[in-house]
């Protein structure tokens, strides 16, 4: 969910109110998405690599995704969503850690949307620890497969992602959901998170609607 702080400095405002705009645009998004039948949407909100930034910011952003979760948990309860957390709880403060579990037990047998938050993540980090598990567990190298191992990452239940959407024109990868989205498909919009409205989605899925996934193979001839 990237441009939070060029937003912000747009308008001659904080980056933390910048954050706070692109919170207050997540119940709009996860709805715009929903209508259009997508079933699964995963928001990358929070990357180990962002415990670099001024502790400042990072300690209000830490402070902003209790504050997400006491508004919005109850409201996305009641709409279906399936909230999912990616990443570690690792650094995070104890009050913080039960507010997370508690919104994904609170939401665990929803059927509507699922909602994957990538808080404290990072694909590397992800892959390591997947390892490090099969390790622990003595797994026979011979009976690793590529199923074995999503089975063994934060994704676990979850398909790998279609369409990875960068906002604020980034084209990075960004250590994000590494061995998932070997297949997926990039869209860049220059269109920054706060901003990122019903108008931007359909620009987005109709640019997806038009490539051709072939997975490495050929399309046949028609």
């Amino acid at each position: 969910m990237d441009g939070n702080g060029r937003w912000a400095r747009e308008r001659g405002l904080s980056r933390l109110q910048g954050h706070r705009a692109g919170t207050e645009n997540i119940r709009r998004v996860i709805s715009n998405f929903a209508n259009h039948g997508v079933r699964y949407l995963t928001l990358y909100a929070f990357s180990i690599e962002n415990w670099r930034r001024p502790r400042a910011e990072v300690r209000g952003l830490l402070r902003l995704l209790g504050e997400v979760i006491d508004r919005e948990v109850h409201n996305l309860h009641r709409e279906g969503v399936k909230l999912n957390h990616l990443g570690t709880l690792d650094g995070l403060s104890t009050r913080l850690q039960k507010r997370i579990l508690a919104a994904v037990d609170l939401t665990k047998t929803n059927t509507g949307i699922t909602l994957n938050l990538a808080f404290n993540y990072g694909g590397r980090q992800e892959i390591l620890m997947a390892m490090n598990k099969l390790l622990a567990q003595a797994t026979p190298p011979e009976s690793v497969d590529e199923t074995l191992f999503s089975q063994t990452l934060y994704t676990a239940d979850v398909p790998d992602p279609d369409l990875i959407i960068r906002t604020a024109g980034e084209h990075r990868m960004s250590n994000f959901l590494l061995w998932q989205s070997a297949y997926s498909e990039y869209y860049s919009t220059p269109t920054c998170w706060p901003d990122f409205n019903e108008a931007a989605i359909e620009d987005a899925l109709q640019a997806y609607s038009q490539r051709q996934r072939r997975f490495g193979g050929l399309q046949e001839q028609q």
